[in-house]
């Protein structure tokens, strides 16, 4: 078991303020004893000098024992006036330094347990044992009790001070923890955001190029002619591909670094050029719309544009069929975005391992606001069904009016 220091000890190196406090406790008592009661100034008796050191020796205890050290020094301020002494608050400082130190450490409860009393004592006593006391000497005794208690709400002034200091210290601590929080979770959201971005660029070009490129071997020696289109049809994915990937990895890049794209996100005006890709690559997809089609904001409209373009790269790499549908139905307050195939649920797992389209795909949607369901459809097939949130009607006029603005720029 390790010893640990007292949480009410004095510093450690503060021992020269110890010194100075007791110093000049011990110099405003033999001031004080130099006080007569017939209001003459003579040197302080030998008694005085005593009681000065016991009194002012007994501070060194008030940061462990704050309260048995205003009960000592009290009891040392009620014998000033037997001894033949004049009881003034300088005779009297080292009680008051005992109640700063205690309303400084104690509860506000206990503080005035052991203060009240200790003040009306050290007024109470000296009527006894003064000659001659008058009524002229009780403003005199007032001051003598209240030089502890105006002491001790210094002390509490203090208490409160450097609580409030604790606390704002502390929060300056938590504000720092968060802000080095929330730059980690940003970082990690921008990261999850680009590696996203990446799969669906990287799964659905590469799908399209490598279908191409089967088309083409297996075309090659019957159909030249069909071939050299079907490489054409290759070498403009690919092309696509390297510039797509310079415009994502130019989202790392520093902000004033002028070589990265600047090409706007792609949306559902351009999900038309998207099924030619696939139908070039041999897959029959087919396009249905129902309901008022409305402007989307850009991170809506990217995300329905990405979840169409990675479940037609799933039926390109997984399903056993060569066609798939893809379906918009426009309702008043959301948009359902549906791709299906009837490849009979069959998928080639063997050929191409579980990746990361369908979790990419359900964290675009929630991100966006809306839900992702996918599975095998009772009568065959996969099923790939987005809903996502739609701009309320007044603001439906601001962003057409932003994207024609945009346009005229």
């Amino acid at each position: 078991m390790t010893n640990s220091r007292s949480s009410l000890a004095p510093p450690v190196g503060s021992w020269w303020r110890e010194g100075t406090v007791v110093a000049v406790a011990f110099v405003l008592c033999l001031l004080g004893g130099a006080l007569q009661v017939d209001d003459t100034v003579t040197l302080p008796p030998v008694p005085a000098y005593f009681l000065a050191a016991v009194s002012s020796g007994l501070l060194l205890a008030r940061h462990r024992a704050p309260v048995t050290t205003l009960i000592s020094t009290t009891v040392c301020g009620m014998v000033v006036a037997p001894m033949g002494s004049l009881s003034t608050p300088l005779m009297l400082a080292p009680a008051a330094i005992s109640a700063y130190s205690l309303a400084k450490r104690a509860e506000r409860r206990l503080a005035l347990a052991v203060l009240l009393p200790s003040a009306t004592l050290l007024a109470a006593v000296p009527p006894f044992f003064e000659p001659d006391f008058s009524w002229a000497d009780i403003s005199r005794l007032a001051t003598v009790a209240a030089a502890p208690l105006v002491a001790a709400v210094f002390g509490r002034s203090t208490r409160h001070r450097l609580a409030y200091l604790k606390i704002m210290e502390e929060r300056a601590r938590w504000a720092e923890e968060s802000r080095d929080e929330e730059a980690r979770r940003r970082v990690a959201e921008e990261r999850l955001r680009i590696a996203r971005e990446l799969h669906d660029l990287v799964a659905h070009q590469i799908t399209l190029a490598n279908a191409q490129a089967t088309v083409a071997a297996h075309l090659f020696a019957t159909r030249p002619e069909q071939t050299r289109t079907s490489l054409n049809e290759l070498v403009r994915t690919t092309r696509q591909a390297l510039d797509e990937l310079r415009a994502t990895v130019g989202l790392m890049r520093q902000p004033d670094d002028t070589s990265a794209l600047t090409d706007p996100a792609p949306g559902l005006s351009q999900v038309p050029t998207l099924l030619k890709t696939f139908r070039s690559a041999g897959l029959a997809v087919s396009m249905h719309e129902d309901g008022t089609a409305r402007p989307l904001p850009p991170s809506i409209d990217l995300t329905a544009y990405r979840i169409i373009q990675e479940a037609l790269t799933n039926v390109t790499k997984h399903a056993a069929t060569g066609s798939a549908e893809v379906r918009l139905t426009w309702n008043r307050d959301h948009v359902t975005i549906t791709i299906i195939d009837d490849g009979g649920g069959l998928r080639k797992l063997q050929a191409h391992p579980p990746g990361y389209g369908l979790i990419g795909m359900r964290e675009r949607a929630t991100a966006a606001g809306g839900t992702l369901t996918a599975g095998v459809r009772p009568q065959g097939g996969f099923l790939v069904s987005a809903h996502l949130p739609l701009p309320a009607a007044e603001n439906t006029a601001r962003i057409t009016d932003g994207a024609t603005d945009g346009e005229g720029r």
